[in-house]
């Protein structure tokens, strides 16, 4: 019964071979003519090793052999063959390449052995993993994908409001807008990519404010069973460098106790509430985490927290106990990247000591050997316009970090917009990162 198998295999792998000759792919021209390349080069050296006529292959190019060393002497026949033969087989071999770079990538202009390099490059990067959500995240990938693409994205998946709070309560799905920021900052075709996951219905009953890659994801999520699965082929869809993981598959929902006495619950009712957050949990109160999630952080080379709101998008992460466990008993270096400016509803009035405080309230623990904190304060434009939403620039205390014993990395990685938003910027921010990682 085996035979039938071993026959098939050789005639699937013979058909292999065979379309390398259908019509149409322009690699048979240029392979035929690398083939003849190769034998004037045999030729040519036959010649100048004075081996004609060469009877014993065949009469005929024994008497092309012996006209040619009639008519030209050996010293210059040979290598003119062997020349022509290497020029032959030089273009036959480039034209097959481009062939196939156009096929793979046609619209690249990259050559196939830039494109090999890179891709060799950047699978040899280090194993990076990044805790986080919403645009503070992908903002990171976004610059981290240029040096790695062993890259793990766990995203906290506790979002209430908006498309994906309407998708939760309707759909029974997980929220997938974090999720879908994170596979369009690290597709190859990230321009494309994102302008149509970030594109808004305007108008239409039931769609209008939703989002085309929330609508995306939860549809894969539908037919796939699960986030997990619908994330995982839509990074194959999208050729996303890297992975994107929910932290837990369970139905996630945070609470909070304000220091006024209130209790609220749901993550956008945090933001809304205005007050100062004393103690945060979540139902069920120990999710359980995505075991890919968990595998990655202890594979790791490097961890990184942040950026991102820290009681809505980082905080959640660490709601979950394996991947909280899991970043305690790491090996890697992890650093914690702090916010530049505060956040309305969260933050306000906070430094940077104040975000320590807070992980490692919630962690029992100190999780990363360093905070990276932005050095320079934005402009006076900037500072006016967050003024007026009652955000501010989060303050480098360092008296108060030393008390808490926390080491510090400063560095320029603020991007400043033309109308005063202030944001991280994903170079130079990636690039502060790898080079603290390549001096661990």
């Amino acid at each position: 019964m085996k035979f039938p198998k071993k026959t098939s295999r050789k005639q699937n792998k013979a058909i292999g071979w065979l379309k390398w000759l259908i019509p149409g792919l322009f690699v048979k021209r240029w392979l035929f003519l690398s083939i003849f390349g190769i034998i004037l080069i045999v030729l040519g050296l036959a010649i100048s090793a004075k081996l004609t006529p060469v009877l014993f292959i065949t009469r005929l190019i024994g008497s092309v052999l012996e006209t040619l060393a009639v008519l030209l002497p050996r010293h210059i026949s040979g290598p003119i063959a062997v020349v022509l033969g290497i020029g032959l087989l030089w273009l036959g071999q480039k034209r097959i390449l481009r062939s196939i770079t156009q096929a793979l990538v046609p619209d690249n202009d990259k050559e196939l052995v830039d494109l090999l390099l890179t891709h060799r490059k950047l699978n040899r990067g280090p194993k990076l993993v990044a805790l986080g959500g919403g645009t503070g995240l992908s903002t990171l990938l976004r610059g981290l994908k240029r040096y790695s693409a062993n890259i793990t994205a766990i995203v906290a998946v506790s979002d209430d409001g908006g498309s994906s709070g309407r998708l939760r309560r309707e759909h029974g799905v997980l929220p997938p807008g974090d999720i879908r920021n994170c596979l369009a900052a690290l597709a190859d075709e990230e321009k494309l990519v994102t302008e149509l996951f970030q594109y808004r219905f305007q108008s239409g009953e039931g769609l209008s404010g939703h989002s085309f890659g929330n609508l995306f994801l939860t549809a894969m999520s539908e037919i796939t069973g699960d986030l997990e699965k619908a994330v995982t082929a839509s990074s194959q869809v999208l050729a996303v460098r890297g992975r994107v993981l929910p932290a837990t598959l369970d139905d996630m929902v945070l609470w909070a106790y304000l220091e006024d006495g209130r209790y609220i619950e749901g993550e956008s009712k945090i933001s809304e509430a205005h007050g100062k957050i004393k103690r945060i949990g979540c139902t069920p109160e120990n999710p359980t985490a995505l075991p890919q999630a968990v595998i990655d952080i202890a594979e790791a080379d490097c961890i990184i927290i942040g950026p991102g709101s820290l009681y809505t998008s980082i905080i959640p992460n660490l709601l979950v106990p394996d991947i909280l466990e899991a970043i305690v008993n790491r090996q890697a270096p992890c650093i914690y990247v702090c916010n530049i400016m505060s956040q309305s509803g969260e933050t306000e009035g906070y430094n940077v000591a104040d975000y320590v405080r807070a992980l490692d309230n919630v962690a029992g623990v100190r999780l990363f050997d360093v905070v990276l904190v932005q050095k320079y304060p934005p402009s006076e434009r900037s500072l006016q316009h967050y003024e007026s939403s009652g955000c501010h620039f989060t303050e480098f205390d360092r008296d108060n970090l030393v008390k808490l014993n926390c080491p510090i990395l400063l560095a320029n990685v603020m991007q400043e917009s033309a109308t005063g938003i202030v944001r991280h910027d994903s170079d130079k921010l990636a690039g502060v990162l790898m080079r603290w990682y390549n001096r661990q």
